[in-house]
């Protein structure tokens, strides 16, 4: 199974389903399966250095007391669907685009030739919980499926490789 690491508390965010989209800096052509791997990196210093509105919403979402929330470890599977391009008025109907000022339009199987007959608008909680800026990916995932352990693995940078355990696959 692939599997992408992402720093806390993004990764548990995803494993709750209230962020729905992992914003990248880069692309990928992969679809299907996909392990949500929280990084072991301390994660309270990023925390801090979010917005407050950001912060707050991050302690209602995940109720976390301190270093609480697991690292280290994969949290959760889901199903990448899509891959999104990040840009400012998405779309080709202007009448539709000119109020919509921040977006992401549709990836088709050539990575970088925009569908621009098909976008999604951010939620202002996905835009509070990844990073939205034009050029960026936005990557959707579904049937998002919190683990009832997280599984100790070591992560990695780009996709990589997990063997899960078989319960994991049924």
């Amino acid at each position: 199974m692939k599997a992408i690491t992402i720093w806390q508390p993004w990764g548990s965010a995803i494993a709750i389903e209230a962020k729905g989209y992992e914003t990248r800096g880069w692309a990928t052509s992969y679809r299907g399966p996909i392990a949500i791997h929280a990084a072991k990196r301390p994660y309270m210093n990023i925390i801090k250095a979010l917005p407050a509105d950001t912060q707050r919403l991050l302690q209602q979402l995940l109720n976390y007391e301190g270093e609480a929330l697991p690292t280290g470890a994969v949290i959760c599977t889901a199903e990448l669907v899509n891959v999104w391009h990040i840009v400012y008025n998405p779309g080709t109907d202007i009448d539709k685009a000119k109020h919509i000022p921040i977006g992401a339009e549709s990836l088709s199987k050539d990575k970088h030739a925009p569908d621009f007959h098909d976008y999604i608008v951010p939620t202002a909680q996905e835009i509070a919980l990844g990073d939205w800026t034009p050029g960026r990916y936005a990557w959707e995932l579904k049937n998002i499926k919190l683990l009832p352990e997280p599984i100790p693995a070591k992560g990695q940078q780009g996709l990589w490789n997990w063997e899960p355990p078989e319960e994991v696959l049924a």
